[in-house]
């Protein structure tokens, strides 16, 4: 089996900056794109960011210029910068990847089980 676990999340102040990590585990033969969501109290999950294997970016336009994606890949992590924090950004954050397991030629998304983040003075 795979797992992703996620940390990090915390109570913060606007303006403030956090950085939350996904290491994922199991029988991994390789990770395709990794990403983030996030889901806020009474609304739907939204796409946050995410990342190739080779290191290729995207992000939302509620987030762009303000978190920063990356990963490491030997040690099948994935983390989010996030700086100039806003009360909007309140949310249960999650990763997912698209991992292929050993014996497999085709990637199955998996996803951690959140990571609380506030924003609130």
């Amino acid at each position: 089996q795979v797992q992703l676990v996620e940390s990090g999340g915390g109570l913060v102040q606007p303006g403030g900056s956090l950085r939350l990590s996904c290491a994922a585990s199991g029988s991994i033969f390789s990770i395709n794109a990794m990403g983030w969501y996030r889901q806020a109290p009474g609304k739907q999950r939204e796409w946050v960011s995410d990342i190739t294997s080779g290191g290729r970016s995207n992000y939302a336009d509620s987030v762009k210029g303000r978190f920063t994606i990356s990963r490491d890949n030997a040690k099948n992590t994935v983390y989010l910068q996030m700086d100039s924090l806003k009360p909007e950004d309140t949310a249960v954050y999650y990763c997912d990847a698209d991992v292929v397991r050993y014996g497999s030629s085709r990637p199955l998304n998996y996803w951690g089980q959140g990571t609380q983040v506030t924003v609130s003075s």
